[in-house]
């Protein structure tokens, strides 16, 4: 398999502080910014200076050892400085409600912070390391995702994908754009056509910014044009990523997700998910579970700020939906291609 190298790290831990993309500038400007804090960190994800699981996931353990450098300072007890950090962390977890990436990274750093037996100083060395490796077990992932993925691109694929799963939804490779970069590393000859993503334009400004960056071909069409385009023959297949998947392979992805699964099964068309194993919270039965995120009525009243509506109109703004997993082909992880049935498939590779 050839590799593909992204030319985006969306974060990374530098000395004392996270430095990550500013992801709300995109794409009229591509600029990093040092986040120095815990709470800050807090907000960043809440207004999604940092977006996509995995990103969120990383940022997260960062925010962990923000707090632990600010609590470091306090002149505590080794018991109450674990007991204030314990809190501050999960703190963190809340400040997005769907992705299950975060959650997940936060207890990781939990449970380093909890099997611990180093002073102070100690613990907030061991919680620096282990976000790096978080960091770069993240890239290893996607690179894995990727080449399974690639596997089953067809060749001269014209791929769809929603939202943005990529390199900026990542640390630096991308999920559903893993599998794009993998399958074009091998075949130039396969293109991209990427839904806008409306309320927040992710697809828009954010797919087509970093793929055309790496010179991938992507054509740009609005949501409401991919079952024009599947009609016509045009789209091959369409891979998304994931917020949370359920045991039974129900998957939570960005709003307008479920309408191009929808479409995709009428016009016998594969739509693939990719996520790592981290992104599956085997603890919920199916997406009926999921928590999903209410957002600022803003994000659909207004774009660059100006208003584009009837000022009073009334607006609800659910940040995801959750596709059934009658409608998923396939969920591409680093550990292979899992298949229906979900329960099964899901439960024996994390047997292994």
């Amino acid at each position: 398999m050839t590799e593909f190298h992204s030319k985006i790290k969306t974060i990374q831990w530098i000395d004392n502080y996270s430095k990550m993309v500013d992801q709300t500038l995109l794409p009229y400007e591509f600029k990093y910014i040092n986040i120095t804090h815990g709470k800050q960190m807090f907000d960043a994800i809440k207004n999604m200076i940092v977006r996509g699981a995995p990103a969120i996931g990383v940022a997260g353990a960062h925010g962990v050892v923000l707090y632990a450098l600010e609590l470091e300072k306090e002149n505590l007890s080794r018991d109450e400085f674990v007991k204030k950090l314990i809190d501050k962390a999960d703190y963190m977890a809340t400040s997005r409600p769907t992705a299950v990436n975060l959650m997940w990274a936060v207890e990781k750093q939990k449970e380093v912070i909890k099997n611990s037996e180093s002073d102070i100083k100690g613990i907030v060395e061991e919680l620096k390391q282990n976000a790096i490796k978080l960091e770069d077990e993240d890239i290893a992932i996607n690179k894995k995702i990727g080449d399974y993925g690639a596997e089953i691109v067809p060749k001269g694929a014209v791929i769809l994908t929603h939202c943005n799963a990529g390199a900026l939804a990542t640390v630096g490779y991308g999920t559903a754009l893993g599998v794009v970069r993998s399958a074009f590393a091998n075949d130039p000859t396969v293109q991209v056509f990427a839904d806008e993503t409306r309320p927040r334009q992710q697809g828009a400004r954010i797919t087509t910014f970093e793929l055309t960056m790496d010179g991938i071909p992507t054509t740009l069409i609005t949501d409401g044009m991919c079952s024009y385009f599947m009609k016509k023959g045009i789209i091959d297949m369409v891979v998304v990523g994931a917020d949370r998947i359920a045991a039974n392979g129900d998957t939570a992805n960005k709003i307008g997700t479920y309408t191009v699964a929808i479409s995709a099964k009428y016009h016998n068309i594969p739509f693939y998910v990719a996520a790592p194993l981290s992104t599956i919270d085997k603890s919920i039965k199916t997406g009926d579970e999921i928590v999903i995120e209410e957002r600022s009525h803003d994000e659909v009243t207004h774009i660059n700020g100006k208003l584009i509506c009837a000022p009073d109109v009334n607006v609800i703004n659910p940040g995801f939906d959750v596709t059934p997993h009658e409608l998923i082909t396939g969920i591409i992880t680093e550990k292979g291609i899992l298949r229906p049935d979900y329960n099964k498939s899901i439960a024996e590779v994390f047997a292994k």
